[in-house]
């Protein structure tokens, strides 16, 4: 699983491209997922709502139920998006999440988004 991380402080900026610099920077991001989709590694790949859209929900001892609106002061980075990628081996998840982290920004230079690589837990071997 491929996370694209987004600095919390910087999200509002994003928000601020140009028409022409927020288009390239989603058509980059199509041609990625077309083409993880043609070589049968692309599973699913979403964008997600920006911080000031979500909502934290937790359940306090006693049951109570919590939920707090973003933004979250507290959060240094958000998560942007995700891929599930079905590949051989790390080294090509390492090349995606490169690719990804490529995605053109304000005046057409890397955004250079971290991308978070994480495999993708499968059960214990041994019964729990």
């Amino acid at each position: 699983m491929l996370l694209m991380m987004g600095p919390a402080a910087k999200w509002q900026e994003f928000l601020q491209l140009r028409p022409e610099e927020l288009r390239a920077h989603h058509e980059f991001m199509n041609r990625l997922n077309d083409e993880l989709s043609a070589a049968g590694e692309l599973v699913e790949a979403q964008g997600l709502a920006f911080p000031d859209q979500a909502k934290v929900v937790r359940t306090q001892p006693g049951g109570e139920v919590v939920v707090t609106d973003g933004p979250f002061p507290e959060t240094k980075e958000f998560l942007a998006g995700y891929w599930i990628v079905d590949v051989a081996d790390e080294a090509r998840a390492l090349a995606v999440a490169r690719a990804a982290s490529a995605a053109p920004g304000a005046g057409g230079a890397p955004v250079g988004q971290p991308i978070e690589v994480r495999q993708v837990m499968s059960e214990p071997e041994v019964e729990m």
